[in-house]
């Protein structure tokens, strides 16, 4: 016969790992479901921007050597379509 004190530990420890791995599970499921709002998000933002696909290749390249140009272009193009509604 076991001591019912491990027995105790033991399930308290069998419970334990269950939830983890239930937690787990729901952490991988939620970091998905934020990468694919981000990824709605950004690609949002592109089409409301009205980027050409070789602008935000450009825009992409840029960011990969200088970190900040992702929004510098945009604001400058965000300029652009202010002036143009101005005139």
């Amino acid at each position: 016969m076991i001591n019912p004190k491990i027995e105790k530990v033991s399930a308290e420890i069998a419970k334990v790992k269950g939830k983890i791995a239930e937690y787990q599970a729901k952490l991988r499921d939620l970091e998905k479901q934020k990468t694919a709002l981000e990824n709605e998000e950004i690609v949002a933002l592109f089409r409301r921007e009205k980027l050409t696909e070789d602008e935000l290749y450009n825009l992409l390249q840029s960011q990969k050597n200088k970190g900040s140009a992702v929004s510098s272009t945009i604001e400058k193009k965000g300029d652009m379509a202010d002036d143009l509604a101005e005139q």
